[in-house]
Parts: C-alpha cells; sequence; structure tokens
C-alpha cells in the first residue's frame, strides 16, 4: 500500500483557452473542469486508477468538496477536519500547453493540528510501502514539517518503516533534501534542482542531462537515497547510489502540465512496487509524466494508457561529489569525487 499525505489540498481548477493569454484582456473559457487536487492527493488518484492500493491522508472537513471529489472518484482517504475550507488552485492552459498556475495559500494550521495530522499519518504508516509527503505547506506549519514527519515514521516503525518519497518546493524541499533523516526519494523539477545544489539554472539543467545527474550525485552524496528529476518535454533523470540514467518520451501533444510531475512520481512508485529495476522505474515514471501531459487539466493517467514501449533510457555516467553541510544546512559543493 501506498499513502499520501497532502499537507495542502486544494480543489484544482483548470481554464482551458482556445487562444494564448492576453494580460488585461477579456477571453471566453472554451472549457474549465474541477478536480479534487495537491500533489499527493495527484499521486494517490493516479495510483489508484491503476489499481494500486493506495491512501490519502489529508486536513480537511467532512463536507469540503475536496473529500467529495476524491469520494466521487474512488480514493481512499482519511481527513483531519481543520474547522476551514481548503483552498482552490486555478491554472490557466493556452492551446499550446502553455499553463499559468494561481494557487491560494491555504487555511492556517495550529501546532496542536499540526501534531494530530503527524499522529494521523504514524497511525497510517503500518504496513506501507511508500510514504508520499507532497506538496506545499499550508499557512502556520514550519518549513521542517516534512522532516519531522520522516522522523516520527521512521522512529515509530524502525526497519518496518515505508520507504519515504517526498515532493516539494521552496524552503520545504530545502530543509527535506538537507535534513536527517534524509528521504528514500526526492522529487524535484528542473528549477528545484537548481536551487537546491546551486548548479546551472533551470533550462541548462533541462537541457544538459550531464550537468544535471552531477546535480542529483550532490543529493545523493548528502544522504538522499535516489533523485527523480523531472525535465520537463526533456524526460527525466533518476541517480542512485547504484547508476544514472536519462529517460525521454517521444514528443506529445500537450494540452496541460497541471499533475504531470504527479503522475510520472506514481509511475516510479507503481513499477517500483512491482520490483522493476532502476532504469524501468524511470521509464514508467516519463510514460505517466508524458501521458498525463497529454490530457486536459489536471486529469491523471491510468496504466493503460501509458506507453512505456516508446520511452528511450539512456545510461549516464557521473561522479558523485563529497560534499559538506553548510552552517546553515543548505549543501554546499563538493570537496572530492568518486564516479561510477
Amino acid at each position: 500500500m501506498i499513502l499520501t499525505l497532502t499537507a495542502n489540498p486544494s480543489i484544482d481548477r483548470t481554464v482551458e483557452l482556445t487562444e494564448p493569454l492576453a494580460r488585461g484582456a477579456v477571453q471566453r473559457a472554451a472549457r474549465v473542469v474541477q478536480e479534487a487536487g495537491g500533489k499527493g492527493v495527484n499521486v494517490s488518484r493516479a495510483l489508484a486508477m491503476s489499481g494500486t492500493r493506495t491512501l490519502a491522508v489529508l486536513p480537511g472537513d467532512d463536507d469540503d468538496p475536496v473529500l467529495a471529489g476524491l469520494t466521487a472518484v474512488g480514493v481512499p482517504f482519511r481527513n483531519l477536519p481543520v474547522g476551514a475550507g481548503l483552498r482552490t488552485n486555478t491554472a490557466i492552459t493556452e492551446p499550446d500547453g502553455t499553463t499559468t498556475k494561481i494557487n491560494e495559500p491555504g487555511p492556517e494550521l495550529s501546532s496542536g493540528l499540526i501534531d494530530r495530522l503527524v499522529a494521523v499519518v504514524v497511525e497510517e504508516s503500518d504496513g506501507a510501502d511508500w510514504l508520499v509527503l507532497a506538496g506545499s505547506l499550508p499557512p502556520g506549519v514550519p518549513a521542517t514539517f516534512y522532516t519531522t514527519v520522516t522522523a516520527a515514521v521512521r522512529g515509530a516503525y524502525g526497519l518496518s518503516a515505508p520507504l519515504i518519497a517526498i515532493d516539494s518546493s521552496g524552503e520545504p524541499l530545502i530543509e527535506a533534501a538537507a535534513g536527517v533523516p534524509a528521504p528514500d526519494l526526492l522529487k524535484p523539477n528542473a528549477e528545484e534542482l537548481s536551487e537546491l545544489t546551486g548548479i546551472g539554472t533551470g533550462d541548462q539543467l533541462e537541457h544538459d542531462h550531464e550537468l544535471a545527474a552531477k546535480a542529483c550525485a550532490v543529493l545523493i552524496t548528502a544522504g538522499v537515497g535516489a533523485v527523480l528529476a523531472t525535465l520537463g518535454s526533456k524526460g527525466a533523470l533518476l541517480v542512485t547510489n547504484a547508476g544514472a540514467w536519462h529517460a525521454v518520451h517521444p514528443p506529445v501533444t500537450a494540452r496541460s502540465t497541471v499533475g504531470a510531475g504527479d503522475s510520472a512520481l506514481a509511475g516510479y512508485l507503481l513499477a517500483h512496487s512491482a520490483g522493476e529495476l532502476p532504469e524501468n522505474c524511470l521509464r514508467q515514471a516519463v510514460a505517466h509524466g508524458s501521458a498525463a501531459a497529454a490530457l486536459p487539466g489536471s486529469t491523471v493517467p491510468s496504466l493503460d494508457l501509458t506507453t512505456p514501449g516508446a520511452v528511450t533510457v539512456t545510461p549516464l555516467k557521473v561522479t558523485l561529489p563529497v560534499i559538506e553541510p553548510s552552517a546553515t544546512g543548505s549543501i554546499d559543493g563538493p570537496t572530492a569525487q568518486e564516479e561510477f
């Protein structure tokens, strides 16, 4: 079973335009779609659609529209009432797939609610294969939250604890990457990978896969078990202590990029849970991400909509740097190198 935690879930509202977005103008939408969302929720939706056991943990009152959305699509969940409505995130998609997102902050969580949410995750982690900690954090939740959850789950279950994957951004992602204990899997995009390591820019990392692999290797040396870095239309990278691979899918006609990274993570977890080799886990991740980009709004694909056979996987030669944490906990540059 794969457990997900979405601390800041949302109703994802996608507005599809027939013309490019024109700032300051009045435009008519061709289509509007609303779905229960948030990164962890999207992962659970994709897993459930492929017949994999999953449980989504999230804050939210019993009558919240996000929970109604999960019920409607048959995604099992456990919610923690918070006494406030959850947020709505709006995505505006243009005909060429360009997506503009406007994300609300979400309701503030008190320290008591935060403690109760951690307790729920620890309780539900019993017997899980993976725990996915995903998305932004709502007001009131410290940036160290994912490290706190990781420590609590591993402290409760020891060697029986689920593997832990983290997909976030900004300070929560930086804290998770540098935290102790480190996650088993980190899933940044190119911009986040650049921010985490100080190597290149997001655009450079999307196009220079050797450089992107080097950035991933910095995180591996810092203690992260594996890095799945999504590179938009340029595919994705997987770097572990055992090797590094780049994978790319033939171009698809993009309708929306909302949820594509979440679907990629779901594809990786599906393959990993099936006992696949790392390169085949990456293959399924890219197949899932590409299928999601070809679907409207934040629609996630089922396994039968993906085409892993079309994905090309290429091994990469990477040098692992030996790094030291800085005084602030961020990741410094290499002090030595080890090749694999």
